[in-house]
């Protein structure tokens, strides 16, 4: 642009030059008269400096050692943990971790109830914010269904924090407390979708014996914002490991559902376990009790694959026959 002004203002001056007298001095007038205006301001300044300084900033805040720059890597203190399977939605590791985990269930409903199948293929987020705080998102995915109980539909979405409140690693003990509130966005022919909304609040510790087994166990409480909708459960899940070989664990855990109030809809006296919260009536007071055993293999720190296979202990079976679960997880 400068140089564009400067041939102009040249090439006015040689035509004055060559024809010389009153039209040389209007011609040097004019050039002289015509405003060059400059690429490059006080106030153009100004305003590159302040982006700058906005981009400086945001490159600052986002640390290149940092998954995206914003989330930190998970702990290698307790790296030889397995996560629990049972529950999913519900039984929280108590590590801080970063990690995205694919689940498919296949679940069995009683006979009495219809039979059939239902499939589950979900993924969890985790990511740890700082090296206790976390942001988890525990419930989504989608239910194929061949039971006359409900069809295929997209499932609730369920996200929150937790927060490593005690982590003692000489001894390998951790102890971290949390909450999510699941979302009633689902397919309401899935049996999801009901409600408005379920907050749930949980407590979960770990910890190492002998350097080669591993207990978790986590206690919760979840609530309804819609008691008519939906029934009040309190849960308490446990899993116990054993490592050996170093990349192979054989693993139990126990799954125990108590139901504090009832709804005022859903299957007369039946309920859905982890995975449905009907709100039925007649179902306060009840109890179920699974179990479950199954085997992780976990390559390295950043995978864990695991398979296991669940079933009621209890009389009670509500909507659970026995259930396949298996799991993918990758870790940063």
């Amino acid at each position: 642009m400068c140089g564009f002004i400067g041939k102009k203002f040249l090439t006015r001056w040689v035509i004055a030059f060559v024809i010389g007298g009153g039209y040389g001095s209007v011609a040097l007038e004019s050039a002289a008269a015509s405003e060059v205006v400059p690429l490059i301001t006080a106030d153009s300044l100004k305003v590159d400096s302040e982006t700058e300084i906005v981009q400086t900033g945001l490159t600052d805040m986002l640390d290149p050692d940092k998954l995206l720059g914003l989330f930190v890597s998970t702990s290698d203190s307790y790296c030889d943990f397995i996560s629990p399977m049972t529950n999913p939605v519900f039984f929280e590791d108590p590590r801080t971790l970063t990690e995205a985990r694919a689940i498919f269930l296949h679940h069995e409903i009683p006979a009495a109830l219809g039979g059939q199948n239902v499939d589950l293929i979900a993924l969890q987020l985790r990511a740890a914010i700082t090296e206790r705080l976390s942001i988890i998102a525990t419930k989504d995915g989608f239910i194929f269904s061949d039971s006359p109980l409900l069809s295929d539909g997209w499932a609730d979405l369920a996200a929150g924090l937790k927060y490593q409140l005690i982590s003692n690693e000489e001894i390998g003990a951790m102890l971290s407390s949390g909450f999510t509130f699941e979302m009633p966005i689902g397919t309401k022919q899935a049996l999801q979708g009901n409600g408005n909304g379920e907050f749930n609040f949980f407590l979960t510790g770990g910890k190492r014996i002998l350097d080669t087994h591993h207990i978790i166990s986590t206690a919760g409480w979840r609530q309804p914002t819609d008691r008519a909708e939906e029934s009040s459960v309190f849960y308490w899940s446990n899993h116990i490991d054993h490592q050996f070989l170093d990349r192979l664990y054989v693993f139990t855990e126990y799954n125990w559902y108590h139901w504090m109030s009832s709804g005022q809809g859903g299957v007369p006296g039946i309920e859905g376990g982890d995975l449905f919260n009907l709100g039925s009536t007649d179902v306060g007071g009840n109890n179920i009790v699974t179990g479950a055993f199954g085997v992780k293999y976990k390559p390295d720190q950043h995978c864990e694959i695991g398979l296991c296979y669940e079933w009621p202990f209890s009389k009670r079976q509500d909507l659970l026959e026995n259930r396949i679960t298996a799991d993918l997880i990758l870790r940063y």
